[in-house]
């Protein structure tokens, strides 16, 4: 009873996970069959960068001028990185790092490269300033236009009205002869967010501080009421507000001529973080969706015709039980694709060669097993006797053979790189799949031909 209740539970979830691994074949099936309600939708494979197309980019760090550990510096401009490429939506995004000062990132399925790389390089600084006394702001346009200031004054040209203006004199001299620094910085930042305002419906940027921020900006705003405090981004003002009350909240607003995508774009700038240190690219190689579906399709080939070649050589040299192998084999198939989507794991070309080197270790066990089967039926011993005990004095060499592979997916996956990472994974799954599908499904299957009527048949096993 139990048998037969493992036999129907073994059936009823491979026909579930033939569902949710290939849905779209039991979508046609229905089709054929007029049956309209069968509209299976499950989530599909995750592919790597070398399968989905898209873009590996190097970065080199420059840690000159660092005087901490090289080391939290790299982790920090990881950490920032991953941050800015999630916000960008890329699928399954690789960052990792090389060496002493290279960042690698991997973007799979990407479509705006150049845009992508823009976002990563950026370093936004977000400033709060208070006004400079005017007399040391007339100082400063005298000193930087010389005898012929034109009647340019600081009082004029720090207006909030002229911003424009003030954004061309930093620009071209360098020098802020309107605000100074307030000593509050993106440091202090919690959290940024579109929003828009409730008169005008335009778009503005509301910003959270953290408790230390919002101490900091409150005393600054009960020491500047009825004055202005600028919003510097990058060394540029883009906002200029007047102060009407102290604010200890914590909360304020950037507000401009934003349009809601510059809105956003400065929202997604802010709450990526600035980096520790300056990066630059160094090396750009893009994959494209064509060639990475050749290499999918080409992979799949080869599994096809693993598969294949394995199911002929277990049937040529282990004839009944061989047919079982390879129904084994395929529950295995279903379970790993299934482990695959469930994860998910993300296939790369290493990943699937790992994948189809399994196929092969995945009847390793039977082989051991039938191959024991065969001694005991040569001894003369009846045939579940023989079955009984070819799974018994095979385990402890299918066990150790599993064991052993495991430990070197683990020592792959722990110390090496994300591609082998993948060849890892693939490998360790299918390696406990196959130890599964061996041990229970493989013996389930043989247990229905061990009948009288089969004992009378041994050169079906031998």
């Amino acid at each position: 009873m139990r048998k037969n209740l493992f036999l129907i539970s073994t059936i009823i979830g491979s026909l579930l996970m033939l569902a949710f691994v290939a849905p779209q074949a039991i979508n046609k099936t229905a089709q054929k069959l007029h049956i309209p309600k069968i509209n299976l939708s499950t989530p599909p494979f995750r592919l790597g960068l070398d399968l989905l197309g898209g873009t590996h980019l190097i970065y080199q760090a420059d840690l000159s001028k660092i005087t901490g550990s090289a080391n939290d510096a790299m982790q920090g401009v990881r950490n920032v990185v991953e941050r800015r490429v999630n916000l960008f939506g890329v699928s399954e995004p690789v960052v990792q790092i090389s060496g002493n000062d290279r960042l690698i990132v991997d973007l799979a399925g990407i479509s705006d490269v150049n845009q992508a790389i823009e976002l990563i390089g950026q370093t936004p600084f977000l400033e709060f300033k208070t006004m400079l006394p005017t007399a040391q702001g007339d100082a400063i346009i005298k000193q930087a236009l010389g005898a012929n200031t034109q009647g340019l004054t600081a009082a004029a040209l720090c207006a909030p009205a002229n911003i424009v203006t003030l954004n061309q004199f930093l620009l071209s001299f360098g020098t802020d002869p309107c605000f100074q620094s307030s000593g509050l910085n993106g440091s202090g930042l919690k959290t940024a967010q579109v929003s828009f305002n409730n008169q005008s419906l335009s778009p503005q940027v509301s910003l959270e501080l953290n408790t230390e921020g919002a101490k900091l900006f409150g005393q600054i705003t009960q020491a500047n009421i009825g004055k202005t405090v600028a919003i510097y981004l990058d060394g540029i003002p883009i906002s200029t507000p007047t102060v009407q009350s102290a604010i200890t909240d914590g909360h304020a607003v950037i507000s401009g001529s934003f349009t809601p995508e510059e809105a956003k774009t400065l929202v997604e700038r802010l709450n990526s973080g600035a980096l520790p240190v300056p990066i630059q690219l160094v090396s750009q190689q893009t994959i494209g969706a064509s060639l990475g579906q050749d290499s999918l399709a080409r992979s799949f080939k080869a599994g096809i015709y693993g598969l294949i070649f394995v199911a002929i050589f277990m049937i040529l040299f282990y004839r009944l039980p061989g047919v079982i192998s390879v129904v084994a084999l395929l529950v295995y198939i279903l379970i790993v694709l299934s482990l695959y989507k469930f994860i998910p794991v993300t296939l790369t070309l290493a990943g699937i060669a790992g994948f189809i080197l399994t196929l092969g270790m995945a009847v390793d066990a039977n082989i051991l097993i039938f191959a024991r089967m065969k001694e005991e039926l040569a001894a003369g011993k009846p045939l579940q006797v023989a079955m009984h005990e070819g799974f018994s004095r095979a385990w402890l060499s299918v066990r150790d053979s599993h064991v052993t592979t495991i430990i070197g997916a683990v020592v792959l996956y722990a110390m090496t790189s994300s591609i082998v990472k993948g060849f890892a994974l693939t490998l360790g799954i299918g390696v406990l799949t196959s130890l599964f599908t061996a041990t229970m499904v493989t013996r389930t299957f043989l247990n229905l031909v061990t009948s009288k009527w089969f004992e009378r048949k041994q050169w079906l096993f031998r």
